[in-house]
């Protein structure tokens, strides 16, 4: 049967978009605000993560053992993220279980934020930064964003630094929560088996008291500069690269050119990288991909080898991305087409990730894009359209970073 879409717009201005599937068997609810580390402050980064972690500590009804517990009781399926620009918080379940998602996803979003659950998680949250800090991938990725973005605040972290977390006070939690995490700046999206109109009821039951909040994101477009950049690390014995390029942007529909461009060139597995670097070991990983921001977007390159190598293995790959300018083959788009495709498909099979799909759809864009949608503009990706890509986005302005052990001292 065909799947259906459905739009409501509580008084309060919550946004309710919803595709209706008469074939599942579960329903995906979801509540994705539009807010993350580029809408904060230096005085409070790394505020909208630690608010992922204090939504599962309880509301004013319940204690972070009872939201453990009554997810468990109704067998959902349930989890939490938090980016550069979009925070988000969803149960999968059985259509019986509706009511009491709905419910508790409506007391995770309205947290008590107790003084006693502050403080621990904030313990918890710097045991978190210093393992990633650990992490050269994640060092690099941060560095990046920094270089790359410089003054924007996408250069922002997500998780924050140890002294903006350590720094950060209850009440100033409070506050962001108060200015971001309402109606008018959140959607909620809802997918697989369902009455629409029972779920238009549930919302304004269970989200209809909560007050509007009026959190524009105005900022400028980035700037960039071409920039490389060395870090060193004795305890390595891998060289790290990463690169990071302008590319479309959320709201771009030349984004799916992109990302069939990203498939080309570096996919893990078939691309011109793989086939240039990985299989000839001249580097034990080579990726390039694409990620639309909202206004904004990057192509990123990633390499990992033996440090010998990283000069030789970096230059094969820029000499990649230059003949991908001009030789694109149409055999060549036809496989990343369908290996896009079959992802799409395969995601939309199931309620879940229909849900995410059309809940950051709608964050981004205020708009609802079917399956059927994207397929059709994915098939009409060409060679010519992306050599028109690769015109407009030149893969310059390029920030390199590398990290790796340096000179090791004998």
């Amino acid at each position: 049967m065909p799947l259906t879409f459905h739009y409501k717009q509580l008084p309060n201005g919550l946004d309710i978009v919803a595709e209706q599937n008469p074939d599942a068997h579960s329903i995906a609810l979801g509540l994705f605000v539009k807010t993350g580390s580029r809408d904060e402050d230096q005085s409070v980064n790394g505020v909208s993560h630690f608010l992922e972690h204090m939504m599962f500590k309880g509301s004013s009804r319940y204690t972070w053992q009872d939201v453990n517990r009554i997810f468990d009781e109704i067998g959902a399926k349930y989890n939490a993220f938090t980016s550069q620009e979009m925070t988000g918080y969803y149960a999968n379940v059985l259509p019986e279980f509706t009511e009491r998602a709905l419910e508790h996803l409506s007391h995770l979003l309205r947290p008590a934020i107790r003084d006693e659950d502050f403080n621990t998680e904030k313990k918890v949250i710097l045991e978190e930064i210093a393992m990633y800090l650990d992490d050269p991938g994640h060092r690099l990725y941060e560095k990046l964003m920094d270089a790359h973005f410089g003054s924007h605040p996408l250069s922002m972290s997500i998780l924050g630094s140890p002294q903006s977390i350590q720094k950060l006070q209850r009440d100033q939690m409070a506050r962001y929560f108060q200015q971001r995490y309402g109606p008018g700046n959140m959607v909620l999206s809802v997918t697989g088996q369902f009455d629409f109109d029972q779920i238009v009821k549930l919302a304004e039951k269970y989200c209809g008291s909560w007050p509007h909040v009026d959190a524009p994101r105005v900022q400028p477009m980035p700037t960039h500069k071409s920039q490389k950049i060395g870090m060193t690390d004795e305890k390595l014995n891998r060289q790290y690269t990463m690169a990071m390029m302008p590319g479309p942007s959320a709201q771009d529909d030349r984004r799916f050119a992109a990302h069939v461009l990203a498939d080309v060139v570096g996919d893990s597995d078939g691309s011109r990288l793989y086939w240039a670097l990985v299989d000839n070991a001249i580097a034990e990983e080579a990726d390039f991909g694409f990620y639309p921001h909202d206004g904004c977007g990057s192509f990123y390159l990633a390499l990992t080898t033996d440090p010998a190598r990283t000069e030789q293995a970096l230059k094969i790959a820029l000499a990649e991305l230059e003949k991908a300018k001009n030789d694109i083959a149409d055999d060549e788009v036809e496989r990343a087409r369908n290996k896009i495709a079959s992802g799409l498909v395969l995601q939309g099979e199931i309620p879940l990730g229909r849900m995410r799909s059309i809940g950051g759809q709608w964050i981004y864009n205020r708009e609802y894009r079917s399956l059927e949608q994207d397929m059709a503009t994915l098939s009409a990706v060409t060679p010519q359209s992306l050599k028109q890509l690769m015109r407009d986005f030149t893969f310059d302005p390029m920030t390199i970073v590398s990290l790796g052990p340096g000179e090791k001292s004998k």
